[in-house]
């Protein structure tokens, strides 16, 4: 595309992809300026495009800046949006270990020596089997059904903390 073609370009479509930016994010300023980086963007590839393709070419490159810049401005938050008590812990609580083992004494004697010898011990699915003359698969389901119990008892750690 030669220097003609791409200022026809900007005249021909910088109204509509205006439009089309605004109408999805409902912002004039940001949608002028993803307008005006759209069209530098295709500045630096005006060899690159054909004249034909131009307005598709424009139209996505246009899309995908209004992308980034929407996914941009989500990582990114107001300050002074923040309330910031919000974000301070104030309760303390330092014996987690005796909740967990209330928690594991509210478990059945297979439960619990499982999750014993495969979370405190670390001893694998096989070895659990051997120990205790249960099939692996037996282990396993003890070790999900004490984990749920535990999971339940303890609730959510905000409840517990």
């Amino acid at each position: 595309m030669t220097s003609a073609e791409y200022n026809t370009c900007v005249d021909l479509f910088s109204d509509g992809l205006y439009r089309f930016i605004l109408k999805n994010i409902k912002d004039e300023d940001k949608a002028q300026d993803i307008v005006q980086d759209t069209f530098e963007k295709v500045w630096l590839k005006v060899v690159e495009v054909d004249f034909e393709k131009a307005k598709s070419y424009i139209f996505t490159t246009g899309y995908r800046t209004m992308i980034d810049l929407i996914r941009k401005d989500k990582k990114q938050a107001n300050w002074d949006e923040v309330n910031e008590y919000e974000h301070i812990h104030q309760r303390h609580y330092t014996d987690l270990k005796s909740i967990v083992n209330k928690a594991l004494n509210t478990l059945n004697e297979i439960q619990k020596s499982v999750i014993m010898l495969r979370d405190y011990e670390g001893y694998s699915y096989e070895e659990i089997s051997q120990i205790t003359g249960l099939s692996p698969s037996q282990v396993k389901v003890y070790i999900f059904r004490g984990r749920q119990n535990l999971k339940e008892y303890i609730g959510k750690l905000e409840n517990v903390i």
